[in-house]
């Protein structure tokens, strides 16, 4: 199996070298005495702002204050609570914003895992400045990314952004992370594959084609990222290492792509509805690696569901009599959508993506005539959904709805919702052009709760 060094070397380096924006990348152990040298080689700034919440500030915060006071600058804090966590909105950025408007002078510093990486992220765009990150957890892909997905006026999207500067990453503060955090981490990681299968459907189907650089960088490695879930678990340094270079590896991907298309796709949507409801459990909100992690195996089964059935047989003719038009589409919108500030702008997504008749009827004969090959192709990258659940709880991250306090009826509820609030096309995109979405939907529920899927048409 290739090391996460040697990767750092063959993959990490090559993308910190193709960046527009990020010079520098640290990961090892012990890196944190290194964060105050790091950050004046990125600015000659005389003042820092540590943005953080509680818990990344007492996982590496003071060693990372005294390692910049040595270096010579100044620097300030603002540290979130805990309790509630912090939201990833626009809303939860502004005082961060605020403080670096006021100081032309303060050059912003992330020191936490994904939120507030995120919130730092936006807040240093916003006021033109560069930023560095400082991870604390192998959490969640968004740190060498240039997008920050944060709800605004309560839709959430990926909003663009630069990623930092410069991100330091120490494995000794890693690998002591709450444990469900770096399964998280390994759940956002593991979305990655049913996204690769959207991606593989839109590309043969003429939507949007696959970046020969960024998929590679992703996808060519993800098997070895993935395996040793049980080590994730166990803060075993070498697991975590791996994960972690893995997340790095989909950052820059991100970047290089323009989108977050390389990471995201229907796992992803599904994960968004739940944010976007504040969905809790245990009295927590549900975390964003943790609804992907549900979400990834969601798709997995969806995929499962497609890859038993001979799309070489669609009677074309007879799924374009029964397709709905738009006002259809919006009517069901606003039945499974039920806030009216996401069903607007969910309506601007579904406008953007749907069909005219006759771009369905060519999509359905592309369909038809590639499936043989469309088939192999998605079969040799996906996992089965079974497989994926019990890879993620050996991880540590949850693999069913229940597991993080979503019923079988949420669970529906939210499918259909997920399906149009992006108009980038995905497995549920898909379900909908061959007119079965209903279908499969009902299908797939049951494995979903009891492990057994239901393939019958």
């Amino acid at each position: 199996m290739t090391t996460w060094t040697s990767q750092m070397d063959s993959l990490i380096a090559p993308a910190v070298a193709r960046s527009e924006v990020t010079d520098e990348v640290v990961v090892g152990a012990g890196t944190l005495d290194q964060s105050g040298a790091l950050i004046r080689r990125m600015t000659a700034m005389p003042r820092v702002l540590i943005c953080a919440d509680e818990a990344g500030f007492e996982a590496a915060g003071r060693p990372v204050v005294r390692s910049l006071e040595a270096t010579g600058f100044a620097v300030q804090t603002h540290v979130l609570p805990v309790t509630p966590l912090p939201k990833a909105s626009v809303e939860e950025a502004e005082p961060f914003r605020a403080m670096l408007a006021d100081d032309p002078d303060l050059f912003p510093v992330s020191v936490g895992s994904g939120v507030i990486n995120d919130l730092a992220k936006y807040a240093a765009y916003q006021s033109n400045r560069r930023y560095v990150s400082v991870a604390t957890a192998a959490s969640m892909d968004g740190y060498t990314s240039a997008g920050a997905p944060l709800a605004e006026n309560g839709f959430k999207v990926t909003i663009p952004t630069r990623a930092p500067i410069a991100m330091l990453a120490d494995l000794d503060v890693i690998a002591a992370a709450p444990a469900d955090m770096n399964g998280w981490g390994y759940g956002d990681l593991a979305g990655k594959v049913p996204a690769g299968g959207d991606w593989i459907l839109a590309d043969a189907l003429g939507i949007e084609p696959i970046d020969d650089v960024a998929w590679p960088l992703v996808q060519d490695h993800l098997s070895g990222w993935l395996s040793g879930p049980g080590g994730v678990k166990s803060g075993d340094r070498d697991s975590v290492a791996r994960l972690f270079t893995g997340l790095t590896a989909v950052g820059f991907a991100m970047e290089a792509h323009g989108s977050s298309r390389p990471a995201s796709g229907a796992d992803h949507q599904i994960a968004h509805m739940w944010e976007m409801e504040g969905h809790s459990h245990q009295g927590q909100k549900v975390s964003h690696g943790a609804a992907v992690s549900v979400g990834c195996v969601v798709s997995l089964a969806l995929f499962d569901w497609l890859l038993e059935h001979d799309l070489g047989a669609l009677n074309i003719e007879g799924v374009l009599s029964r397709a709905p038009d738009l006002a259809t589409r919006e009517a069901h919108l606003s039945e499974a959508i039920t806030d009216p500030k996401i069903a607007e702008k969910a309506k601007a997504e579904l406008a953007a993506k749907h069909a005219s008749r006759d771009v369905h009827a060519a999509r359905l004969k592309t369909l038809r005539n590639s499936w043989p090959c469309l088939r192999d192709r998605l079969s040799a990258h996906l996992y089965r959904h079974d497989t994926m659940a019990e890879m993620l709880q050996r991880a540590g991250a949850p693999a069913y709805g229940a597991q993080i306090g979503v019923s079988p009826d949420h669970l529906r509820a939210t499918m259909q919702a997920a399906a149009f609030i992006r108009r980038r096309y995905t497995i549920f995109d898909l379900l909908h052009d061959i007119g079965q979405t209903e279908v499969a939907f009902a299908a797939v529920l049951p494995s979903l709760t009891t492990g057994d899927l239901v393939a019958d048409l």
